[in-house]
């Protein structure tokens, strides 16, 4: 994979949107300041949870990211959520009760379990959007200038770079077993895989052995270089008003008058 294609990984809408285009600092302050006021929000504060929701439909629509494509990445994680909030309504107790088969669910129970559902599809939904419309070099430069623990963006760094390799060097060893024959049918037959799993992992140790002496030869000390910082655009302080600002004042104003 070229460095272009594996800097674009993940991008998707139209590169030339004014959301795009953005500091990648504007977009993490932003989707993750909307993200934080909804998921520290009192249960049941449905106001706030519909302006979040319309705000990150309108990021949406603005950087041209289309639904479906939003929705085929969110239902990987999303139903495993779900699951594990579905036995909310059983749980908690209080108000009107619902008989639902042999078990009986509570009107705090389903409130909960609606917060808790909104609150997991508005996180998604802006770690998506934060996803498609910023490369994940950009990104972790962004967190760099937001000044970002150095050693936790080098590891995110190298673990994105070398996820690549890893899977190119998983394909190799597929296409090598499948051209000698092996088909797995039955778990008898699971012992080629743990063999395969002992293989890869030999291999990339000794290729990450490689690639250490390699940049340390290059002079790499375990920390990105610091090209310096680009003040923020109006546009970009604009873009974090209205992610997290709006958000903000509708929870001050539903503290006041509950």
């Amino acid at each position: 994979m070229t460095a272009g294609a594996l800097d674009a990984a993940g991008i998707a809408g139209d590169p030339a949107s004014p959301v795009h285009r953005l500091d990648a600092r504007a977009k993490l302050l932003g989707l993750a300041g909307l993200t934080l006021i909804a998921a520290t929000s009192p249960a049941a504060a449905w106001p706030l949870l519909a302006c979040c929701a319309a705000l990150l439909a309108a990021v949406a629509r603005a950087a041209r990211v289309p639904a479906g494509l939003l929705w085929r990445r969110a239902r990987v994680v999303l139903p495993l959520v779900l699951l594990a909030a579905a036995s909310l309504p059983f749980l908690r107790h209080g108000g009107a009760r619902y008989a639902l088969g042999p078990l009986t669910a509570s009107e705090a129970g389903l409130e909960a379990f609606g917060t808790a559902a909104a609150k997991a599809a508005i996180g998604t939904l802006s770690a998506l959007l934060l996803a498609a419309t910023t490369s994940v070099p950009a990104a972790l430069d962004g967190l760099r200038r937001l000044h970002a623990p150095p050693l936790l963006i080098a590891i995110a760094g190298v673990t994105w770079r070398y996820a690549f390799v890893l899977a190119g060097e998983i394909g190799r060893m597929r296409c090598a077993l499948a051209a000698r024959g092996h088909r797995p049918r039955h778990l008898l037959q699971a012992a080629a895989t743990g063999k395969l799993a002992t293989a890869l992992f030999l291999r990339a140790h000794a290729r990450a052995e490689r690639v250490h002496v390699a940049m340390a030869a290059r002079g790499w000390s375990g920390v990105p270089l610091a090209p310096g910082a680009a003040a923020l655009r109006r546009t970009d302080v604009a873009f974090v008003a209205a992610l997290a600002g709006a958000p903000l004042l509708i929870r001050v104003l539903l503290e006041v008058h509950p």
